[in-house]
C-alpha cells in the first residue's frame, strides 16, 4: 500500500468522463457552495459544517489547497462543463485505504452526479495512483448512499462498522469496496 506522500497530487486537476468534468474548486465558486452545501440532508450525513454559509466555504477551500499540499486528499468540484459547481467528490489517501466521498446539491439530485463522479474519481485512482480498491464509508439508513454506491458498482466488505459520534448523533459506518479492473 502506498503512504499519502509517495504520489503527491498534482497543483491543478480536471478529469472528464462519464458527462462530467470534475475539477478544481476556485475562488469564484465560494458564493455558489452555500446553495450546495447548506442542506438538512447534508449536515445530516455528512462531516461538513452546518450552517454552510460563504465563512465556511472559504474554510472548505483553505482545507482543500492544505490538504491536497500533504498529499492525502482531493475535493473537486462536480460540474457538467467545467463551469458552475453541481457538487463534490473527494478522494482521500489514509493509510484504511483510498476513500471517496460525495455530496450533490439538492438542485442537481436525481441525475446520476454522484455515481458518475464517483467511477470518474475511481478510475483516477486505479490508473494514476495504482490502487488496487477504493472504498465509501456510508450509514445504511442513508438510501441515497446506499443507491450511490451500488449504482458506481461498490458492494458493501465484510469489515467491522466504524462506530462514532459526530455533530452530538452516533453513526456507524458500512465499508463498501470497488476493486480495480486491471
Amino acid at each position: 500500500m502506498s503512504t499519502p506522500t509517495s504520489s503527491p497530487f498534482p497543483d491543478r486537476m480536471e478529469l472528464r468522463g462519464e458527462g462530467l468534468v470534475l475539477r478544481d474548486w476556485t475562488e469564484a465558486d465560494a458564493a455558489a457552495m452555500p446553495g450546495l452545501f447548506d442542506h438538512p440532508d447534508i449536515a445530516h450525513w455528512t462531516p461538513m459544517v452546518s450552517p454552510f454559509d460563504e465563512a465556511a466555504a472559504r474554510a472548505r477551500l483553505e482545507r482543500g489547497r492544505r490538504l491536497r499540499a500533504e498529499g492525502t486528499t482531493v475535493l473537486l468540484a462536480i460540474t457538467d462543463d467545467g463551469g458552475a459547481p453541481l457538487g463534490e467528490v473527494m478522494l482521500r489517501r489514509a493509510p484504511e485505504g483510498t476513500e471517496l466521498g460525495y455530496a450533490v446539491g439538492p438542485a442537481h439530485r436525481g441525475r446520476g452526479l454522484a455515481a458518475r463522479a464517483v467511477r470518474v474519481m475511481a478510475a483516477y485512482a486505479f490508473e494514476q495512483l495504482g490502487v488496487r480498491q477504493v472504498i465509501l464509508e456510508l450509514e445504511a439508513e442513508n438510501a441515497a448512499s446506499v443507491a450511490v454506491a451500488t449504482a458506481a458498482g461498490f458492494s458493501p466488505l465484510d469489515v467491522p462498522l466504524i462506530e462514532g459520534e459526530e455533530k452530538g448523533r452516533p453513526y456507524a459506518l458500512q465499508t463498501w469496496g470497488l476493486a480495480s479492473p486491471s
